[in-house]
């Protein structure tokens, strides 16, 4: 039907229409691009109990965050299956292989995305760690990836720029320290 829909968009037609997104949400509303205010809004509705953090009124706070975040999932399951490209994901297989990781045939290496590797007791910590790790950091960098690297730069944030420049230097160094303990040998 719309076979440009099924290839992947160039990177000079996406890049802008995202920006366009965050400058429109700053513009319409002041209302920031990001994921993990979100996050906080659907604990707080739906565990408040007697964390401070999560006691506030998330319906005035953040329902239009809680409608953002269904449209994020919606427009995923678009773009992750209803138009789905048949062509294989493009990834170098000789710096992973290396470490060991030989079947691409899927979205993700078989070899790291499994049960077996979930949960052992290596997966298990680097879950709940990561986990702890993700939260704790965007709790204290105020907003998440997406939010300082979209948002905070469009709206020329300082504090943003570093934010993403932290966010890229911790990625390279997971990546050489933390990626060679994921891999089961």
């Amino acid at each position: 039907m719309f076979p440009f829909l099924l290839k992947s968009w160039p990177w000079y037609v996406t890049g802008p229409l995202v920006g366009l997104v965050a400058i429109g949400l700053l513009v319409v509303g002041n209302k920031p691009f990001g994921i993990s205010a979100n996050l906080r809004h659907m604990c707080a509705a739906s565990f408040p109990g007697r964390v401070a953090f999560f006691q506030y009124d998330w319906r005035r706070a953040g329902l239009w965050n809680l409608v953002f975040i269904a449209g994020v999932v919606a427009g995923g399951f678009v773009g992750g299956v209803l138009l789905r490209s048949p062509d294989p994901v493009a990834i170098t297989p000789q710096a992973l292989a290396a470490l060991g990781i030989r079947d691409f045939s899927g979205l993700v290496p078989r070899e790291l995305f499994n049960w077996r590797a979930l949960l052992s007791v290596r997966g298990v910590v680097m879950m709940a760690g990561g986990g702890f790790l993700v939260g704790f950091g965007t709790s204290w960098a105020g907003g998440c990836t997406s939010g300082h690297g979209i948002s905070g730069l469009a709206d020329l944030q300082p504090a943003s720029l570093i934010a993403v420049i932290s966010f890229f230097a911790a990625g390279a160094a997971a990546s050489f320290f933390l990626l060679p303990l994921l891999v089961p040998r």
